[in-house]
């Protein structure tokens, strides 16, 4: 089963403390635990998002849509990074999130399954269409 894991800082304390964190000590951190996920063989995608500030968001709320520039958000519903993981249980992707480099007060982790193809209706033409691309890109 895939497992998104998505890195959420959840204070204004806990993002302010991240300025003071080394940046090489960062990334030997990262580093190693992308390691991990590697060499455990679970490791799909992984990626941190540049600052909010160089984001947008598109409200649909009106028609035409309104496009807002970052920051877009309180610093506690911001999205920072995320790991895509392949583990056999939603068990087994809390421990991998339990191991995640950021653990200190203010860091979160949730945790969501992506459905797979197969939960979707095998006869929709969408579905069949999205299944051969699939296919074609070597993705089933």
């Amino acid at each position: 089963m895939k497992f998104m894991l998505i890195l959420r800082v959840t204070s204004d304390e806990a993002w302010s403390n991240l300025g003071e964190i080394d940046f090489d000590q960062m990334l030997e951190t990262v580093g190693r635990f992308n390691e991990e996920l590697i060499e455990a063989g679970v490791l799909l995608a992984a990626e941190g998002l540049a600052p909010a500030e160089e984001g947008v968001v598109v409200d649909f709320s009106s028609e035409p849509p309104v496009v807002t520039d970052g920051p877009y958000g309180e610093t506690k519903e911001l999205f920072n990074g995320f790991y895509l993981i392949n583990v056999p249980s939603m068990a087994d992707a809390i421990e991998w999130a339990k191991r995640t480099p950021m653990t200190a007060a203010g860091f979160k982790t949730e945790i969501r399954r992506v459905p797979t193809i197969d939960e979707f209706p095998a006869d929709n033409e969408w579905i069949k269409k999205e299944r051969a691309w699939r296919e074609r890109t070597g993705q089933l």
